[in-house]
């Protein structure tokens, strides 16, 4: 008897005859040999397929798949250790489901834009296999580490009345002729119910209109929000911090091969382990003055002036041969890797343009400015492990962040840096309980006293110490699987001038 099995349950058929319903991703032909490369969604096997009297009724047809054909496959398992997973199958006998043709993916080097808009066809390629696979156990892990320690999930809404961060990035939606707006945060929400609950949690997607093109930014993205009763700024971060690091352990457990095979240097990840670094905005302040920042700088300088040059070069060759007189194949890769390295290129140019800027930021940065992208990047390499950075200037952050009551020009806040200059991934703070502070800060920041009615009940009414933070999982993934740009992080990415498909 047949069984039907999946890619990743091989081993448990080892000299069994299975059959496997999946797609062809590569194949080639030698004489009476066809090896197609299967995947199924669950990995990839070679099928060996020998022209027979029992193959001979599907051989050529199945010899001349294209890339992506739907198929399905039966043969005898055996073990191959050169094989993809260490299986093959030994085909008995093809059924084609359905006959790609022209398929517009192909094994050659294609540039980011052509990928982006063809993103639903782009998933089935193995670098976007083993990036949203390793979403998805960030995603359960989140799940797991908050229900693991007795926090409760709480829904939040998308459309929200009012501001919970900054008004200036709001999505306006006409909500039956009233105007309201897509949520920047759950927070407040979970504010109310850690008063019933003590520790929750919400988990969704969220909303920014900021009109940024950095490789850091989308319009959409998934955040998990926990909100802690009775705690101080002290206990939210070390929440924090074994949060991420059970994440981390999570990521490394269940996918260390994908995190290698997509040239993550695993070592960086494994010294992800509790204590962080903490250290004061003021501090930051002067590490981004310091000789240090400088001179990390002018190294960056170096090396992209340098990486510029050999890709200069590189182009040149590959456009030359794709202009040559050479093989058909041959020419359409080089010209496909040309374009990649144009826009690795323009990339490079960009940085080389930026860097000078930088330098001047940093040399200048000065006492109550908020940290920008360029910051946050600078410090987090002149660490080895996260940093929390914490107590910024109270006039640069939200209303809602408990002021210091040893020092009233900042906040009990943090951001959470991660190492390798991947930045912010995680922002909280001890949230202001006193009424009067609390309405103070709303009316300072010319703040729609009205919609805020609700949320101030909840400093009338039982206020005590609580705090939080926010996660995004976006960011969190760049960090862990080495992502150049956020765009990979997200199935369908929403950017500003891009929404398709």
């Amino acid at each position: 008897m047949t069984t039907i099995s999946t890619i990743d349950k091989l081993r448990e058929h080892l000299g069994d005859t299975v059959t496997l319903q999946g797609w062809v991703h590569q194949s080639r032909a030698s004489g009476k040999v066809a090896f197609i490369l299967v995947r199924d969604g669950t990995g990839l096997c070679q099928c060996v397929m020998e022209k027979s009297d029992q193959t001979a009724g599907f051989f050529d047809e199945t010899r001349r798949l294209a890339q992506e054909s739907a198929l399905e496959v039966t043969g005898v398992v055996v073990a191959d250790a050169r094989a993809p997973g260490g299986f093959e199958l030994q085909v008995t006998n093809v059924c084609v489901v359905h006959a790609a043709r022209d398929y517009p993916i192909t094994p050659k080097p294609h540039g980011i834009e052509f990928l982006m808009k063809l993103r639903h066809l782009w998933f089935r390629s193995q670098r976007q296999w083993h990036i949203l696979r390793i979403r998805a156990t960030v995603v359960d892990e989140i799940r797991r580490y908050f229900n693991d320690h007795d926090y409760v999930l709480i829904d939040t809404p998308i459309f929200a009345p009012a501001a919970g961060e900054g008004s200036q990035t709001l999505f306006k939606v006409d909500y039956f002729g009233e105007p309201v707006y897509l949520a920047q945060t759950g927070q407040l929400y979970v504010e109310a119910a850690c008063m019933a609950h003590r520790k929750v949690y919400c988990f969704g997607p969220t909303f920014r209109a900021e009109k940024s093109k950095t490789r850091r930014h989308l319009t959409e993205f998934w955040m998990v929000e926990p909100e802690i009763a009775y705690a101080s700024l002290g206990d939210v971060i070390d929440a924090a911090e074994d949060f991420v690091c059970s994440v981390v352990q999570r990521v490394l457990r269940d996918h260390r091969p994908q995190l290698i095979e997509l040239g993550r240097n695993v070592e960086e990840l494994e010294r992800i382990q509790k204590p962080f670094h903490r250290i004061t905005y003021t501090r930051a302040a002067e590490m981004l003055r310091s000789p240090q920042a400088k001179a990390l700088l002018e190294q960056d300088l170096v090396a992209k002036q340098e990486r510029l040059a050999e890709l200069d070069r590189r182009i040149e060759k590959l456009e030359a041969v794709a202009k040559g007189d050479g093989k058909q194949w041959d020419k359409d890769v080089a010209a496909a890797e040309a374009i990649e390295a144009r826009e690795e290129r323009a990339e490079v140019q960009e940085q080389i343009r930026n860097i000078p800027h930088h330098l001047e930021l940093a040399a200048g940065f000065e006492w109550g400015s908020d940290l920008g992208g360029s910051d946050e990047t600078i410090i987090s390499r002149l660490h080895d492990k996260p940093v929390f950075v914490t107590h910024y200037p109270k006039h640069a952050k939200a209303f809602y962040m408990r002021e210091d009551r040893a020092d009233e020009r900042v906040v009990e806040n943090f951001d959470l840096l991660a190492p390798q200059g991947f930045g912010e991934i995680i922002g909280g703070s001890a949230r202001e309980e006193e009424l009067g502070r609390l309405l103070a800060r709303i009316r300072h920041d010319h703040l729609p006293e009205d919609d805020y009615e609700w949320y101030l009940d909840l400093r009338r009414y039982g206020s005590v110490p609580h705090g939080g933070f926010g996660l995004g999982v976006e960011r969190t993934l760049c960090w862990l699987c080495g992502l150049k740009h956020i765009r990979e992080a997200i199935p369908f990415a929403r950017m500003m001038g891009k929404i398709y498909p």
